[in-house]
């Protein structure tokens, strides 16, 4: 299976800020070290013709000049930097690696993105260009995909990623979120579950196996890209639900299931994990690449063990 990595592209944040910069690169010292069968790849930068199939000129152009306002930088939670510029276009060129490589080969994934907050002319919520749909329009474009499933499992709506492609049937966009957390204005998505405060695994899973037949069966797609969000878990600082890590194994078992059920590739982007133990957040994002894994070679049914050391290619 294929990954895409970015995080030597670190963003230099004040001390203190509650973003957890360090989990990318701790995720992939984990895949490095566990007995996955990857090949580790740095991305390209996102091209102005991909972002721009997506974003308007304007947001575009400000971003790269640095010219945002307090406000702006504010509703994104980064402050403007050279860094976070390049790692925004590499992070969103990661999505686009993974989505061509999931189409070659089942699976793939970006070891980031999953920036599902950035809409068309702004950004917020800690991203800045919407990967998900930069990689969608992409596949599109390129004549790969004529539909595409989003499946967002991040704990926060998809507020962005709902709003580009309101109006684009050609694009489903399903997300089950906490309906009391961030964003607090909602934008409609193809579907939407919201769930209670406190939701634990059982719950959590009924509702999203019956989202699941609903989405895949009306996207009709050709390609689906989950948002693996690692924090719908209980120690999650942000999250408010209350999944443990089994039943977030689970989650992913069963999204992995349901596409490969419908025969869709999958590319899978990280999205948020601020667990108060970071290594919990990593934990979470490397069994979903380990079923993901899984599931590229053609297995069912998930892992069945983990640790050992992996079998890798770096470019």
């Amino acid at each position: 299976m294929q990954i895409f990595y970015s995080d030597h592209f670190v963003l230099p944040l004040p001390p203190g800020h509650r973003f957890p910069m360090s989990k990318y690169a701790l995720l992939r010292e984990r895949v490095l070290a566990s007995d996955l069968a990857v090949r580790a790849r740095v991305p390209p930068v996102a091209t102005e013709t991909e972002i721009l199939r997506v974003h308007t000129a304007d947001w575009l152009e400000r971003v790269c000049a640095g010219r945002l306002t307090e406000a702006e930088e504010r509703l994104i939670g980064f402050p403007w930097s050279e860094e976070m510029v390049e790692r925004s276009l590499r992070s969103s060129g990661a999505t686009v690696c993974a989505a061509r490589a999931a189409l070659a080969e089942g699976t793939s994934a970006n070891l980031a993105g999953g920036t599902h907050h950035a809409f068309a002319d702004h950004g917020e919520g800690f991203c800045v260009f919407n990967d998900v749909a930069i990689a969608a329009r992409a596949m599109q474009a390129e004549g790969r995909v004529e539909r595409v499933l989003v499946i967002d499992c991040d704990v926060h709506q998809g507020n962005g990623t709902a709003a580009i492609f309101a109006a684009d049937p050609s694009v489903y966009t399903f997300s089950i979120h906490g309906e009391r957390n961030y964003p607090f204005c909602k934008v409609c998505s193809s579907l939407d579950i919201g769930l209670e405060d406190g939701t634990a695994d059982a719950a959590y899973l009924k509702a999203l196996s019956q989202g699941l037949a609903t989405a895949v069966a009306a996207a009709r797609a050709d390609l689906a890209i989950y948002v693996a969000g690692a924090d719908a878990y209980a120690g999650d600082r942000l999250g408010r639900l209350g999944l443990s890590m089994q039943g977030l194994l689970a989650r992913d078992r069963m999204v992995f299931e349901a596409c490969a059920d419908a025969r869709l590739p999958v590319a899978v982007v990280m999205a948020g994990g601020y667990a108060r133990v970071i290594e919990d957040t990593v934990s979470i994002h490397f069994h979903t690449l380990e079923t993901a894994a899984w599931y590229c070679r053609g297995a069912r049914g998930g892992p069945s063990s983990f640790g050992g050391r992996s079998q890798v290619a770096i470019d």
